[in-house]
């Protein structure tokens, strides 16, 4: 199905409430000031989904009925269908400016879970990937956006989940029957939940036999008996802004906790159920193919970043050109990420049940490029910009509107010549936004920890190897290796 906007905010609105910001319920996701703009950033996608310009990146055509999806519901098989997720993700951001995670996890994550479920499948004879088409046929056939959510809240990192004094710092099962699992615990950080109609849920980390319990992947519904939800993004993007604010842009970004409490999950869309051995392997390929193409995301709000710079340096009353150097590097970092995911993408393979999977140690470079070159990127469009853009000390849209005052403060907001002072406000408090504020994605930590990658960087690097072509190359012949220290 291709889904209309219509469509979309119809569905949202026909939820049970469930979010709250601020200790308030939010009766309607579509219309509160703490989401109704990462709403609207979302329905922007289905926007682009039914224009001509831009319907092959946003839909596709089913591999199983032949019909056509939103591309966000498809399986991606061939390493064409992988890199359409990143122009996906570049795409959107520069619609918005910020991350739209319901078009982006849940997506990676039924991906991932086909290739785990036909391993679990064949060991333990299970039926987990029939559930798990049956699902997929679903979230095609309705289009419906996915949030994923792999962060536990984890609690003493010193101890497993089992031994953690509070049991539920982690989402597990709770109790197993016949017609499905009860599970109870926190999901952390997760984004794009209020913007999304299902959940997508997954082990946070691969587990031993002992903390089985915690080895999960299911799909629930975002208004699901038992489920609370506290919305904890940045508390201006909870302001309830006058018509037409520049304060900030009409799209925006949702965080979470997802506070389970004995919430059922039928048996059909459970996927994952305490095979504790395959925890790991949905941890190596979803990050695989999630940190490949989060290179796009950051590249994407790059693009914007780059704009709002040339935006800057005229309203300034500035030409470009003495910032030339500046904005090749921001564009330098921008392509850097992206290439570098799609450089991970092409040195993969297709796993044998059809989802194609990243090249891991590619993939987690990218990480580790995310968690840097984007500040670059940031430091450098607040040196275009200037003072008005890093400093903070810039009037609200009400104080430049004021009746009494506001003349005066456009007076002195004005700069160039032929740009008029709102032009110039309305490009500082975007860029203000993008480098300082609610718009900043999760860079660092967003899709994981850098230091986590670098593991992963350093578990898959043959240093040996690498020294057995050095020393052919230098004609070595006897042994090199580490010292051995001597026993106290």
């Amino acid at each position: 199905m291709i889904r209309t906007r219509e469509e979309y905010l119809k569905a949202l609105k026909a939820m049970r409430p469930n979010i709250y910001k601020f200790g308030e319920l939010i009766e309607d996701v579509t219309a509160h000031p703490a989401t109704r703009k990462a709403v609207e950033a979302h329905a922007r996608g289905f926007d682009a989904a039914n224009t001509e310009a831009e319907k092959e990146i946003f839909t596709t055509t089913s591999s199983f009925t032949g019909k056509p999806i939103m591309r966000h519901t498809s399986m991606m098989t061939s390493l064409e269908e992988i890199m359409a997720n990143s122009r996906l993700k570049r795409t959107m951001y520069r619609k918005t400016g910020t991350c739209t995670g319901g078009f982006c996890v849940g997506w990676n994550a039924m991906n991932v879970m086909w290739a785990v479920t036909s391993e679990m499948d064949q060991e333990y004879g299970t039926d987990y990937q029939e559930r798990l088409k049956q699902w997929i046929l679903h979230a095609q056939e309705t289009g419906i956006l996915v949030a994923g959510a792999l962060t536990d809240a984890k609690g003493d990192r010193s101890l497993k989940p089992s031994e953690q004094p509070n049991p539920d710092s982690s989402l597990h099962i709770v109790e197993y029957r016949e017609d499905g699992v009860v599970i109870s615990g926190c999901k952390a950080m997760i984004c794009g939940v209020a913007s999304s109609e299902e959940i997508f849920l997954l082990p946070g980390s691969g587990y031993k036999d002992v903390d089985k319990d915690y080895a999960l992947a299911c799909v629930v519904p975002r208004d699901i008996n038992g489920l609370t939800i506290i919305e904890c993004r940045h508390a201006s993007d909870g302001r309830d802004l006058e018509e037409g604010s520049f304060d900030a842009p009409e799209t925006g970004v949702t965080q979470a906790y997802l506070l389970f409490d004995r919430c059922f999950v039928p048996r059909d869309r459970v996927f994952m159920a305490g095979e504790a051995k395959y925890s790991g392997k949905v941890i190596t390929y979803f990050t695989a193919n999630y940190r490949a193409c989060i290179g796009a995301c950051v590249a994407g709000q790059g693009d914007v970043m780059i704009g709002a710079g040339v935006l800057m340096a005229r309203a300034n009353g500035l030409s470009i050109k003495p910032f030339q150097d500046k904005m090749i590097n921001m564009a330098v970092n921008n392509e850097t990420t992206y290439a570098v995911g799609v450089a991970a993408m092409a040195a993969g393979k297709p796993h044998a049940s059809g989802p194609w999977i990243s090249d891991s140690r590619l993939a987690h470079t990218n990480k580790i490029h995310v968690a840097t070159l984007p500040y670059e990127t940031k430091r450098l469009c607040q040196e275009i910009g200037g003072g008005i853009v890093e400093t903070g000390c810039f009037p609200s849209h009400k104080d430049f509107t004021d009746p009494k005052l506001g003349a005066l403060v456009q007076k002195y907001v004005k700069a160039g010549k032929d740009i008029s002072a709102e032009t110039r406000a309305r490009a500082a408090r975007l860029s203000e936004w993008l480098t300082l504020g609610g718009g900043v994605p999760g860079c660092m930590h967003g899709g994981g920890s850098p230091d986590g990658a670098k593991m992963v960087v350093h578990g898959t690097t043959p240093y040996e190897e690498f020294a057995e072509y050095a020393k052919k190359v230098a004609g070595i012949t006897e042994e090199v290796r580490d010292p051995v220290k001597p026993k106290k």
